[in-house]
């Protein structure tokens, strides 16, 4: 559908992650006009009905899972997390969060009492997984197989975190775990498959918000399988249920995530 300049411009100042759920929302309210172009009486009409008394709400299902654009044909993607974010749906579908919210938050609910969850499939990380509730990052964990190394220094290059460097007198890469954010490019760039797979998985990530008083999400250690995400997501809900209390946001609740390992 067509923008124009004037509507463009008042979609950028909506805040960035609910400006994808307000675009498509003004497009639905045009389409039922019958009209093919957005002008921007359009957004301020739209926008007059969300700041009514609980015009808002009947848009709100509880939460919000965002996904990047690597399913697209994204090069940096890792490891796809387009399956794992359909598995993570069905969670939240079963777990009603919609009903816990309505049931917990005095007056209308509003975009900002949503759960949120994105997903990305690369360090790079532009769902931007930092600042919502459960970020999860695709990852690939890389280890050394048995084919010979030239020395040819791609991976080193490639690298962006200085997690790899040569040890030229035993003739191999030598990769810093501690350092390395699992991207694989150092995989992809390897002309000898001296560097490989050694497993896809995801990086986790809890407890991240903006707002009035913002906070980086806090990493859980280690690599996570597929089953294993869902069953912290899992875990997440249940001590969100049990100690949310009027409309609390997740990560205002939760002050480490051993709260979470500890379930």
């Amino acid at each position: 559908m067509k923008w124009s300049r004037d509507a463009e411009n008042a979609i950028l100042k909506v805040p960035f992650f609910v400006r994808k759920k307000v675009k498509k929302k003004v497009e639905d309210f045009v389409g039922q006009k019958n009209k093919t172009s957005v002008e921007l009486s359009d957004v301020n009409a739209l926008k007059q009905k969300f700041l009514s008394k609980g015009g808002m709400e009947k848009d709100i299902k509880g939460y919000e899972i965002t996904t990047c654009f690597g399913d697209a044909g994204c090069p940096n993607t890792a490891n796809s997390g387009t399956g794992l974010a359909k598995d993570i749906e069905k969670i939240f579908e079963k777990e009603n969060i919609f009903l816990f919210l309505k049931e917990n938050v005095k007056g209308d609910l509003k975009f900002h009492h949503e759960f949120r969850v994105a997903l990305c499939d690369c360090p790079n990380a532009c769902s931007r997984p930092q600042i919502v509730d459960i970020g999860i990052i695709g990852s690939v964990l890389p280890e050394l197989s048995k084919e010979a190394c030239t020395l040819c220094g791609s991976c080193v290059k490639a690298c962006d975190e200085n997690a790899i460097e040569l040890d030229e007198k035993n003739v191999k890469p030598l990769i810093d775990y501690n350092q390395c954010l699992m991207c694989a490019k150092c995989i992809r760039v390897c002309p000898t498959g001296t560097i490989c797979e050694k497993e896809k998985g995801f990086r986790v990530m809890l407890g991240g918000r903006l707002g009035r008083h913002p906070r980086l999400a806090m990493e859980i250690p280690g690599f996570h399988t597929h089953e294993a995400v869902l069953e912290i997501v899992k875990n997440c809900l249940k001590f969100y249920k049990e100690n949310s209390k009027n409309g609390q946001r997740f990560s205002h609740i939760l002050s480490s995530v051993d709260q979470i390992l500890s379930l």
